[in-house]
């Protein structure tokens, strides 16, 4: 079976996550709520096609390390990463390197998992990391029904944010700033009649809010030991609702009924992984699906024909990282759809998450 697949184009791919992040030190008031998310997806994006340390300067990856660290800053509430410099006074810290924030420019839960691994990747020794104010930090973010607040007091929640602080308590081996039982009600909550879970309880199933529930339960089980934290029947019922979204364009929908995205590819994908069932992925079909949502001048899109964007290429990569085609399928271009192994649950190469797992916790 001769070259079924395109290249997937590499060097274009990589070129769209250096220009995305030549301007990120830079004022960029329209992307200011997200911006270390930014960065993580082309940081991502370069380690998982494996160009990281040669085709970035160590120097300029130093000058990335200083900035994400430029975003930890300490207050009341403990410590984390805000999303980006903002457009606010800064007040310093009584502790050495560090930001004192206002009550407008709070650390952030989403933000603080990126920056940790966005720091793994760019292997940091994490020896200006602040561990216990972290820790005071998930614990002011928890709510009363066991959800996680995006930034301290806010009404803003989901499972998204609740998997956020699972993923941080595991990187740092420490999960004293989490009440699990509340924790864990809340995620079994969100569970709906089709077997995914939805934002919030009583909302409609979407793929990656599933795909945080599961990681959230899988992590929990890895630092405790207890395995099972659902029946088989629940776990049937969940793999198949993830497979019916397996679209027939190759793709997976995010929910039932709607059209295939590139970043479900990942999200449903890595539940799928999550709960032992990666073989019942058509590994040729997503290949082909993602193939098509490659943008001309780099990147990949959410959907054939659309612009690409640095969310959509990193999620599809992390997807090819766990679903590569057979080599029969890819023909003469299998190495360009070659990649090293992921770690699901945190989102990361293998080899940064085992960086991150040995730098990140507290040491005796």
């Amino acid at each position: 079976m001769a070259d079924q697949l395109p290249r997937l184009n590499r060097i274009a791919h990589v070129g769209h996550c250096k220009r995305c992040l030549s301007g990120l030190p830079a004022a960029k008031t329209e992307v200011d709520a997200s911006r270390l998310a930014l960065a993580f997806y082309c940081i991502g994006s370069l380690d998982l096609l494996g160009v990281l340390e040669t085709s970035v300067p160590e120097g300029e990856r130093e000058e990335w390390r200083a900035w994400l660290w430029n975003q930890q800053t300490q207050g009341k509430y403990g410590s984390g990463f805000r999303p980006s410099p903002f457009i606010t006074a800064h007040r310093r810290s009584p502790e050495p390197d560090q930001v004192e924030y206002t009550d407008y420019d709070t650390p952030h839960i989403i933000m603080t998992y990126t920056a940790l691994l966005s720091l793994g990747i760019l292997r940091d020794d994490f020896s200006t990391l602040d561990r216990p104010g972290i820790v005071k930090f998930l614990r002011a973010c928890q709510r009363a029904d066991g959800s996680f607040s995006i930034v301290p007091g806010s009404n803003e929640s989901d499972l998204r944010t609740l998997y956020c602080a699972f993923a941080i308590s595991s990187m740092l081996d420490d999960w004293s700033g989490i009440n699990i039982p509340s924790a864990l009600a809340c995620i079994a909550s969100c569970r709906t009649h089709e077997g995914g879970y939805g934002q919030e309880p009583r909302c409609e199933a979407l793929g990656g809010t599933t795909y945080t529930a599961l990681a959230s339960l899988a992590l929990l089980s890895a630092h405790t030991g207890q395995a099972e934290h659902l029946t088989q029947d629940e776990k049937d019922a969940t793999i198949r609702w993830l497979i019916q979204n397996h679209n027939r364009a190759g793709g997976f929908c995010g929910r039932t009924g709607k059209d295939a995205d590139a970043c479900y590819c990942f999200w449903c994908g890595a539940a799928l992984k999550i709960l032992g069932a990666e073989d019942l992925v058509d590994t040729n079909a997503l290949a082909s699906f993602l193939a098509s949502c490659q943008y001309r001048f780099g990147g990949i899109s959410k959907a054939p024909g659309e612009t690409s964007d640095p969310y959509h290429t990193y999620l599809s990569l992390a997807a090819l990282s766990m679903y590569q085609p057979s080599a029969e399928f890819a023909g003469a271009q299998a190495e360009s759809w070659k990649f090293g192994p992921l770690d699901p649950l945190l989102n990361a190469k293998e080899d940064t998450a085992a960086w991150i797992r040995t730098h990140a916790p507290q040491k005796a």
